[in-house]
């Protein structure tokens, strides 16, 4: 196939057209991170959805765009969408960005696109940086196939759950976080899904950007000081235990939370149910007797 061929002009021709919803990615940290495409897209719509006006203002001023900004976030989009949605369908160009990187992933966004969607409005993706394909490609660790988790729960049953279920998982996981719940989560990792391959990636393409990349238990070593910035973890999955030395594997590992860690049974039972993949019920019956023995 020949450059270009199999490409619809339309796709890549920055004229608006007429009543459509545009999904511009911005950049994640380094403002020359924006494509052409993006900025002459953002010069040419009748308005732009920012989830946070002040931060987007920024942006515009550095490329010399004025448009009018409104805003659109999980306080009001519930409000807020249907009535941009409108103007959209009466002819008007609306652009949609998110506060970095690419509208619709872990942010109000998605919920946008999809009322456009039902109400048959044109959808034109404007591609561009994504803190979690930038952290996976640089995370050292296999990158398909993954899964993009977004934020863990912050609290509760839920959060539970959430690494309960994704624990036997053996494709790699991304995961975004806040800097306050850094270490909690680094800790729910290791007891949940093991000491396990990890790369942290901190204030991507930013000034101070870093990736930590080794152990669960290295990082939380490593980031022992209060955090700031934007992060997003890359975690190896679960490895496929050989047939016929499962239950060895999660026998030890049960023993080492009873036995060496004093986890009560019932807690115990419930990681290496999640960890493992395997009935909540048959962990518990060895749990309580390996404690019986103990005794």
């Amino acid at each position: 196939m020949s450059v270009g061929e199999g490409i619809h002009e339309g796709s890549i021709d920055p004229a608006m057209t007429s009543g459509a919803l545009y999904i511009v990615a911005t950049p994640i940290g380094n403002l020359a991170d924006i494509s052409f495409r993006a900025v002459e897209t953002l010069r040419s719509v009748d308005r732009i959805a920012a989830e946070d006006t002040r931060h987007t203002r920024k942006l515009l001023t550095h490329y010399e765009i004025q448009k009018p900004l409104v805003s659109y976030h999980s306080r009001n989009l519930h409000k807020r969408g249907p009535e941009l949605l409108v103007r959209v369908q009466a002819g008007e160009t609306l652009a949609l960005v998110t506060d970095a990187g690419t509208p619709g992933i872990s942010d109000p966004g998605s919920l946008l696109i999809r009322q456009a969607l039902h109400m048959h409005v044109p959808v034109v993706p404007v591609p561009g940086p994504a803190a979690l394909i930038t952290a996976l490609v640089v995370s050292g660790l296999p990158t398909q196939p993954f899964a993009f988790l977004g934020f863990p729960p912050s609290r509760g049953a839920g959060r539970t759950r959430f690494f309960q279920s994704y624990s036997t998982l053996t494709m790699t996981l991304i995961l975004y976080e806040s800097p306050q719940r850094l270490h909690r989560t680094l800790g729910d990792v290791e007891r949940y899904w093991g000491d396990r391959q990890v790369a942290v990636a901190r204030e991507l393409t930013k000034r101070y950007e870093e990736v930590y990349r080794g152990a669960v238990t290295g990082a939380q070593s490593y980031f022992v000081q209060p955090v700031r910035g934007e992060l997003t973890l890359v975690v190896a999955g679960a490895e496929s235990a050989p047939a016929g030395s499962a239950e060895a594997v999660w026998s030890e590992d049960l023993h080492d939370l009873i036995e060496v860690r004093g986890m009560a049974v019932k807690e115990a039972a419930g990681v290496i149910a999640a960890k493992h993949g395997i009935a909540r019920r048959l962990v518990y019956q060895a749990a309580v007797q390996l404690k019986r023995r103990g005794e």
